[in-house]
C-alpha cells in the first residue's frame, strides 16, 4: 500500500529531475549551438542567426597561414604530449596500483598535484623554469607542459583500470614462466584497453584546448590554436573565430565518439 501511495510522487521526482538536467544541458550546449550557425555566416561580421549561409569563412582559414600553421601545431603538440603521458602514465600508474614503496604517498600526491595547483600558477612557473633552461616559446617546452598537465589524469584512469583487473591471471602468466615485461604487454595491457582508450583521447582533448599554459610558454613560431584564438579576440574580433570554434568543437565530439565506439570488452588468450 505504502508502496502505491508514494509511487506517484516518486514519479514527480524523476520528472522533475529529468526536465532540471535537459535544462543544465541545454544551457551547457547554448553557446556551441549558437557558434556552429555563425561559422557558416557571412565573412563582414558575426551575426546570429546569419543572414545568408556559405563556406566562405571556412575558405578563409584554411587558405590563411596565420590559422593553419597554429592548427598544425595545436595537432602536432597534442599528439607528440598525449604520446609521451600514455607511455609515462601506463607503467606508472599500474606500478602504484599494485605496489606498496616507501614514499608512495608523497610520489601520488606529488605527480597529482597539477589537479589543484591553478593553472596560471603552473604556467608561470613553468616559464620561469624553461627560460632558465633556455628552451622556453620551442614546441617542446610547450609538450612537456602539457604532459605536465594531462599526466595526472592518464594515471588516474589507468589506476582505475588496474583495480578492477583479476591480479590471479598476472600472477598465473608469472606463474608459468612469463617475465615481468611480456606479463604486462599479453596480459595486464589487452584488459587495460578501454581504459587506454580513454586516458588517451582524455588526454589528447586536454591538450587540443588548453590555453594558459601554451600562453606562457608558446613562441612567435610555436602559438597553438587555442592561443591564436585569444589574441584573435583580444586584439580584433574576427567572425573566423566562429570557423575555429566549431571545428575544435568536431574534434571533440569526434574523438569522443571513437572512444566510445573502441570501448570494448577486451579477450585474453593465455
Amino acid at each position: 500500500m505504502s508502496h502505491i501511495i508514494h509511487d506517484p510522487l516518486s514519479r514527480r521526482y524523476q520528472s522533475m529531475g529529468t526536465a532540471l538536467a535537459v535544462t543544465i544541458y541545454f544551457f551547457l550546449l547554448l553557446p556551441v549551438l549558437v557558434t556552429i550557425p555563425m561559422a557558416f555566416g557571412p565573412t563582414s561580421a558575426l551575426t546570429f542567426p546569419p543572414e545568408s549561409y556559405s563556406f566562405d569563412l571556412f575558405e578563409i582559414f584554411f587558405k590563411s597561414a596565420d590559422w593553419t600553421h597554429p592548427l598544425f601545431q595545436s595537432l602536432k603538440v597534442a599528439v607528440a604530449s598525449t604520446t609521451v603521458a600514455m607511455l609515462a602514465g601506463v607503467p606508472a600508474g599500474y606500478w602504484m596500483a599494485r605496489h606498496n614503496f616507501a614514499g608512495k604517498k608523497f610520489i601520488t600526491a606529488l605527480i597529482m598535484s597539477p589537479l589543484v595547483v591553478p593553472h596560471i600558477v603552473t604556467g608561470l612557473g613553468l616559464f620561469l623554469y624553461f627560460s632558465y633552461l633556455r628552451i622556453s616559446g620551442t614546441t617542446v617546452s610547450i609538450i612537456l607542459g602539457h604532459v605536465m598537465v594531462s599526466l595526472p589524469f592518464v594515471i588516474v584512469m589507468i589506476v582505475a583500470g588496474v583495480n578492477k583487473l583479476d591480479g590471479n591471471l598476472e600472477f598465473g602468466a608469472e606463474l608459468m614462466g612469463a617475465g615481468p615485461i611480456r606479463m604486462f604487454v599479453t596480459v595486464v595491457i589487452p584488459q587495460l584497453v578501454p581504459s587506454l582508450v580513454s586516458a588517451a583521447f582524455f588526454a589528447f582533448l586536454l591538450s587540443i584546448d588548453e590555453v594558459i599554459i601554451s600562453w606562457f610558454l608558446a613562441g612567435p613560431n610555436t602559438v597553438t590554436l587555442p592561443v591564436k584564438m585569444y589574441n584573435a579576440l583580444h586584439w580584433e574580433v574576427s567572425p573566423v573565430i566562429a570557423v575555429v570554434s566549431t571545428l575544435l568543437t568536431a574534434i571533440s565530439l569526434l574523438v569522443s565518439i571513437v572512444a566510445v565506439a573502441l570501448r570494448k570488452e577486451p579477450s585474453i588468450d593465455i
